[in-house]
C-alpha cells in the first residue's frame, strides 16, 4: 500500500513554496479563541498595509473547532462532522453555519487577494473513534484509523492515526475537507518534534497531494531532527527547527519548552545548508508588537523585546530566510513595528538571497553571510550577542570582493560609502544588516 501511495503522488503538485511564505498567525494574539471578526480585522490590516511587501498568509491557529475556548482541558465543548472531522465552532465563525467549514471565510480572504491557512492538531478526534463513525468516502471506521495507545504529549483531544489504509482513508477525508474549503496553508502540530511522526508526516502529505490543491505544509513544533532533514524536504514545505520561540532573549528558566532569540542562532546555523528550493526550515513566528488581548501564553502586553533585539531577530530571520509568520495584533500596530515589516530591502534578503550561513559565532558576537540576487552583491549581518556594548569589525576582503566595496545599511537605508573594513558599535542584543556591492 505505502508503494502505490508514493508512487501516485508522483505526477500531483509538490507542497513547496518557492520563496519563505510570509503573513500573519492568530496565536500570539488570541491563543485559541480568535473569532471571526478578530480574524477579519487582522486579515483587513495586512491586505491594506503589508501585502504590497510580500505579506500573503492569513491563518487560524489552534481551536477554531472549540465553541468554549476558554475553558481547561476535558471541558472543551468540539464541533464535528458526523463522518469524525472537526468543523469551525459556529458562535466564533458564524460564515461556517449549516456545515459551510471555512469555505465562506476562504472566500473572503481570497477576495483580498490574500491567502487562507489553518492549524490543526495531527491525528483523529477522541469522540470520532469512540462513536466509531465511518470515514468519509471510505468504507473504513474512525475506530480502525485511531491509534488509541497514542495522544500529543501535550494536547489529549486527539488520538494518533495508524499507519494503514484506514489511517491514510482519514487523512485523505481530512485534507479533501481543506481543499473544497480553499485551504492554501495547513500547519500541522504535535507532529515534528517530541515525538517526531514521521508516518503520519508521510501520510498527510499524500493526502494534501491528492487533493490537487497546492496547500503549504507546515510542521510544527521543534525542534524537528536534524537527520530527518531529507525527509522533511521531501514531504513538508517549512517546518519548526525549535520550539515556541516568545518575547524573550534566553531560554525561560521554568517554561523549557520556550526557546530564547539567543539559542536561535545555533539552530537556525545548523539547518542554513538546507534553505530553498521551495522548502524551508522555520525559526517560528515573529513574537512582535502588542501580543493579546488573549496571548497563547503570558499576559496581554506589548512585546518584551528590546527595540534592538526585535530588529536583530528580524535579521536573523531574513539572512536565514525563514518564513515570517507575525505574531503580532495588526490591528494595534505602531510605527515601529510597521517599519520592521515593511523595510523593502530587508525583505528582499528573505526572498531573493542564496546561501545564507553563520560566518562566525563565538558566544559574544555573530555573523552571517549571503549572496545578493544580482551584480555580485553580499549581505552581511553583523550582531552583538552579548549583554554589553561591543565594536564589532569585518574585513571587506573576507567576502571574496577584492579590498573593498560599497556599503549600504539597509535598515537605516543609507550608503555608506566604499569601505575596507566593516565596523559598527553595537548596544547589547542589537544587529546591523549591510549590503556590499563590488
Amino acid at each position: 500500500m505505502r508503494k502505490f501511495l508514493l508512487l501516485a503522488s508522483i505526477a500531483l503538485p509538490l507542497l513547496a513554496q518557492q520563496t519563505p511564505p510570509m503573513g500573519w498567525n492568530s496565536w500570539d494574539s488570541y491563543g485559541l479563541s480568535v473569532t471571526e471578526a478578530e480574524f477579519k480585522a487582522n486579515a483587513s490590516w495586512m491586505a491594506q498595509h503589508l501585502k504590497r511587501y510580500g505579506w500573503e498568509y492569513a491563518v487560524v491557529d489552534e481551536g477554531w473547532y472549540l465553541k468554549n475556548p476558554e475553558a481547561k482541558p476535558g471541558a472543551f465543548q468540539f464541533v464535528m462532522s458526523g463522518d469524525g472531522r472537526y468543523l469551525p465552532a459556529v458562535n466564533r465563525f458564524p460564515s461556517a453555519a449549516n456545515q459551510a467549514g471555512f469555505k465562506p471565510l476562504a472566500d473572503w480572504v481570497h477576495a483580498q487577494r490574500l491567502k487562507f491557512g489553518i492549524h490543526i492538531i495531527r491525528g483523529i478526534p477522541k469522540g470520532a473513534a469512540a462513536k466509531n463513525l465511518k470515514l468519509a468516502e471510505s468504507q473504513f471506521t474512525s475506530a480502525e484509523a485511531a491509534d488509541r495507545t497514542d495522544t500529543c504529549p501535550w494536547n489529549a483531544n486527539n488520538y494518533g492515526v495508524r499507519n494503514n489504509p484506514a489511517g491514510q482513508a482519514y487523512y485523505d477525508s481530512a485534507a479533501k475537507l481543506y481543499a473544497s474549503w480553499g485551504v492554501d496553508l495547513v500547519k500541522i502540530d504535535c507532529i515534528a518534534a517530541d515525538p517526531y511522526k514521521g508516518d503520519e508526516i508521510r501520510m498527510f502529505s499524500d493526502a494534501l497531494r491528492r487533493t490537487g490543491r497546492p496547500i503549504v505544509l507546515s510542521l510544527s513544533p521543534g525542534p524537528a531532527p536534524l537527520e530527518k532533514a531529507a525527509e522533511l524536504r521531501q514531504e513538508a514545505a517549512m517546518w519548526r527547527i525549535s520550539g515556541d520561540i516568545w518575547d524573550h532573549w534566553q531560554q525561560w528558566p521554568k517554561q523549557g519548552w520556550s526557546q530564547g532569540l539567543m539559542g536561535q542562532f545555533t539552530l537556525a546555523a545548523k539547518w542554513a545548508k538546507y534553505v530553498g528550493g521551495g522548502h524551508w526550515p522555520d525559526a517560528d513566528m515573529l513574537p512582535l508588537g502588542h501580543l493579546g488581548p488573549r496571548p497563547g501564553s503570558g499576559k496581554d502586553r506589548e512585546s518584551n523585546l528590546t527595540p534592538a533585539e526585535q530588529r536583530t531577530l528580524m535579521t536573523l530571520w531574513a539572512i536565514f530566510r525563514s518564513p515570517l509568520i507575525m505574531g503580532g495584533n495588526l490591528t494595534r500596530m505602531d510605527a515601529q513595528t510597521t517599519a520592521l515589516l515593511t523595510n523593502e530591502e530587508v525583505i528582499a534578503v528573505n526572498q531573493r538571497s542564496s546561501n545564507g550561513r553563520a560566518a562566525m559565532n563565538d558566544g559574544n558576537q555573530a555573523v552571517w553571510l549571503a549572496k545578493g540576487s544580482t551584480g555580485g552583491e553580499v549581505y552581511v549581518a553583523l550582531f552583538n550577542l552579548s549583554d554589553k556594548p561591543r565594536s564589532i569589525s569585518y574585513p571587506i576582503q573576507a567576502l571574496g570582493l577584492s579590498t573593498s566595496g560599497m556599503v549600504r545599511d539597509l535598515w537605516e537605508r543609507k550608503e555608506l560609502g566604499r569601505q575596507v573594513l566593516l565596523k559598527v558599535a553595537l548596544e547589547p542584543h542589537a544587529a546591523v544588516l549591510y549590503r556590499i556591492r563590488p
